[in-house]
């Protein structure tokens, strides 16, 4: 009975390890329709480990079965959902890797720079259109290049400036739905369909705009600037996770503070 009773330090690190694994899901999967998904099959799964340690075979092997099957489907009707949340876990994780010295070796890819006078021109362009309330939504890339959603829209391959960002989101101009996508010191594309993120505690009178936002900041390492065409309050989306910003200086920290 004692050895039964045993508990090795090793046991006690696996409890931990798994406990934090859930608790790691548990906070990815916070506001979203996935949530819901997971416990489910979190309790399922508890129910399961304790009927098979109470030799309750017939009940066990259902929920087994029911496990074991239960995920595949789910991967394949929440795909979509599946890979927003790796891709989620990945931006995480991935900054953390490059930090590191295998990360440093291995890198491949490019972080792009922004120069002060390109920064100047953005911060410029979005606190004009917030005192017109021009309605805006302004993609920045770093490494992730966004092609799928770039080919989305309309290509542009314009030089970043004041005057061209303030013609695009023009109310009556062709372009002005959608998103613009910069890369360095050039406009790529305009009028570009961005994913809309499913997140519960988005305030209500947050609109379409801010959602895309926020979505393309949860698939990738861009970062998203929004101009609210109804209040011209000027709102940042980063690493899934949005901010309101209450000052042109405070944007430019942020626009900066992404590149690094």
């Amino acid at each position: 009975m004692l050895e039964l009773l045993e508990i090795r330090f090793v046991d006690v690190i696996d409890v931990l390890l798994v406990g934090l694994l859930i608790y790691g899901l548990f906070r990815a999967l916070r506001g979203t329709s996935a949530l819901n998904i997971f416990l489910v099959i979190l309790a399922l799964y508890i129910a399961w480990i304790i009927f098979k340690a109470l030799d309750m075979r017939l009940i066990s092997f259902v929920l087994g079965q029911v496990l074991g099957g239960g995920v595949i489907v789910i991967l394949i009707i929440f795909q979509q959902d599946v890979r927003r949340f790796l891709l989620n876990i990945g931006n995480r994780i991935t900054p953390v890797l490059k930090r590191s010295f295998l990360g440093r070796i291995l890198r491949t890819g490019h972080k792009d720079a922004i120069s002060f006078a390109v920064l100047e021109e953005i911060t410029a362009a979005c606190k004009h259109m917030s005192e017109k309330k021009t309605g805006a939504l302004i993609v920045l890339t770093h490494e992730n290049t966004l092609t799928d959603y770039i080919e989305t829209g309309d290509e542009v391959d314009a030089v970043i400036s004041r005057r061209m960002i303030e013609s695009i989101f023009f109310k009556n101009a062709p372009l002005h739905d959608g998103a613009v996508i910069m890369s360095q010191s050039r406009i790529i594309a305009a009028r570009c369909t961005l994913p809309m993120s499913d997140n519960a505690g988005l305030p209500a009178h947050y609109g379409m705009r801010h959602k895309a936002a926020l979505g393309i900041s949860e698939v990738s390492d861009a970062l998203a600037v929004v101009v609210s065409e109804e209040t011209g309050e000027i709102w940042i989306a980063d690493n899934g996770r949005y901010k309101s910003i209450s000052s042109i200086t405070e944007l430019r920290r942020a626009i900066e503070d992404s590149y690094k």
